[in-house]
């Protein structure tokens, strides 16, 4: 068999059993929409491999880890490009205390620090940047919103005066953000 007749079976493969779980996803839950999503936006991601599987990530996550819940992002930043994955399964997450996830959660609680993080990822890292932001009407607050963001992990001060935030959060950021424009 030639090469090209190879990968062409395989890509027919990996088409069919994308099919597959697409259906049986659909079987499992037969009210769900028929394409699987409820409303897909402007923004919606297309299957890489070409194929029209809307659920084609989480199709291929139920295949490869079922019963994982994943985050995962490939983004450049100014900082360089940030590629990263996180997942655990469902079962320890609703057997995990979820009181200690309110304080990472309530950093980024004020439309203040909120907005002070979307400025610094898209590029403002000093403190005279952050204080030119319509929120903040001193300095003092600007102090208080980036204590309470550094403390909860969320932005990093590796020089007096320069935040950023750590590779390790940008995509969480941006899941949350998501999660909260959906």
């Amino acid at each position: 068999m030639e090469p090209d007749d190879q990968s062409t079976i395989e890509r027919r493969l990996a088409d069919l059993e994308h099919e597959v779980a697409r259906l049986s996803a659909l079987a499992a839950h037969p009210d769900a929409p028929a394409d699987g999503v409820e409303s897909e936006g402007a923004d919606a991601v297309p299957d890489p491999a070409g194929s029209d599987d809307p659920l084609w990530f989480v199709n291929e996550l139920g295949r490869r880890a079922p019963g994982v819940v994943m985050m995962a992002g490939a983004v450049d930043t100014q900082a360089g490009p940030v590629r990263w994955q996180y997942g655990l399964h469902a079962e320890g997450l609703l057997a995990h205390d979820w009181s200690d996830l309110a304080r990472p959660l309530e950093a980024l609680g004020h439309p203040a620090r909120i907005e002070l993080m979307r400025q610094v990822m898209r590029g403002a890292h000093t403190t005279a940047e952050l204080l030119q932001l319509e929120h903040l009407a001193s300095s003092g607050q600007l102090y208080h919103h980036l204590r309470q963001l550094v403390s909860a992990g969320w932005l990093v001060s590796p020089r007096r005066g320069f935040y950023g935030v750590p590779a390790a959060r940008v995509v969480p950021l941006l899941v949350l953000t998501m999660i909260a424009s959906s």
